[in-house]
């Protein structure tokens, strides 16, 4: 019966919730409830890197284990990553490889090991490790018993990993890969809650028309995803970059004034006019875009005032187009119109 309640307990914690960190944690403790260890935790695969790290520790030096990595292949997590089997030892004196192991790490005073992948179809997504437990690990019951949890386990970083991916979808534009326009409004809302000043571009591709008509759509389509490429590197991590629509453009810069803001716009502004795009297409395009630039709160204290500002300084600026305009400031750049900014 005090088996049947942890799956309940469990099963409910997966129904009501998809806060992935809630969910371990109370299979985590049913199972420390359960089996006693001195120590436990949860690792999971960074695929980019190919290592485990924790993500849950629990007992001694479980401070110590955090942001610490450890290579697939490797030690007692690592081998159960690696190679997707379950290790039970519950005597680590009477096994040659881990009595070995344990003779070269006696820092880990490790005496009983069990370590389960937790896995989803064939791939690896962690391991749950228990060191030091108080029940006989050999049973079938009790190696039964955690192979659920695993299972349990699986299911919430699943959950987990779809619920992350369609919020991602939610504020994703799906051609350039940037921050969508409603994105855009949830994050200026917050901005201008915050009250911290903050710099508003708005870019407007010059004559992109001109590639859709004699290039194609499909074409036209992956400029717009190099240009977003070539934002998302030029604003860097600390700032957002969206696509506005069509081939709009926005770059949100926290916390800067009006002169960090111009000098951000102008170093996206010479970014876009020396980069080269479609060159994997044979066409090697050079664009230039119209910039506008305002400043939250001196150029407007509202999501909409600050929106309006950016853009029509951006409108002010494709009267020559390849420019900067600033409000306060008006065209920064000497330009005469150009016959045609989008050329092979």
């Amino acid at each position: 019966m005090d088996h049947l309640r942890v799956f309940h307990d469990v099963a409910r914690a997966l129904t009501s919730s998809l806060e992935l960190e809630e969910i371990l944690g109370a299979i985590m403790d049913k199972m420390a409830q359960f089996f006693g260890p001195e120590r436990w935790s949860l690792l999971m695969v960074d695929d980019q890197t190919n290592e485990l790290f924790y993500a849950i520790a629990v007992g001694e030096n479980a401070e110590s284990l955090k942001g610490l990595r450890v290579p697939l292949g490797e030690g007692v997590a690592g081998w159960v990553a690696a190679s997707g089997n379950p290790l039970v030892v519950p005597d680590v004196s009477l096994d040659p490889h881990w009595s070995a192991f344990t003779r070269k790490h006696p820092d880990l005073n490790i005496h009983s090991i069990a370590c389960l992948p937790v896995r989803s179809g064939n791939k690896t997504l962690g391991v749950i490790q228990l060191l030091n437990s108080k029940l006989d690990l050999l049973s079938e019951y009790s190696i039964s018993f955690l192979r659920i949890l695993c299972d349990y386990a699986a299911i919430a970083i699943q959950n987990a990993r779809s619920m992350t991916l369609i919020q991602e979808l939610t504020i994703t534009d799906d051609v350039t890969g940037l921050f969508n326009a409603r994105h855009l409004y949830s994050m200026l809302d917050e901005q201008v809650r915050v009250g911290e000043p903050f710099s508003l571009m708005f870019l407007d591709l010059d004559r992109f028309k001109s590639v859709n008509d004699t290039h194609g759509h499909l074409i036209g389509s992956r400029l717009l995803a190099e240009v977003g490429g070539l934002l998302k590197r030029a604003v860097g991590p600390a700032n957002s970059a969206f696509r506005y629509g069509g081939d709009e453009f926005v770059a949100l810069f926290p916390g800067m004034e009006k002169s960090d803001g111009i000098a951000a716009t102008m170093a996206v502004y010479q970014n876009l006019r020396t980069a080269r795009f479609l060159e994997g297409a044979g066409l090697s395009l050079r664009l230039s875009g119209s910039f506008g630039v305002a400043t939250f709160p001196i150029d407007g204290d509202t999501v909409a005032s600050i929106l309006r500002a950016a853009d029509t300084m951006m409108y002010e600026a494709k009267t020559t187009r390849d420019n900067v305009a600033v409000v306060g400031k008006g065209l920064l750049l000497e330009r005469v119109a150009m016959a045609g900014s989008v050329r092979d």
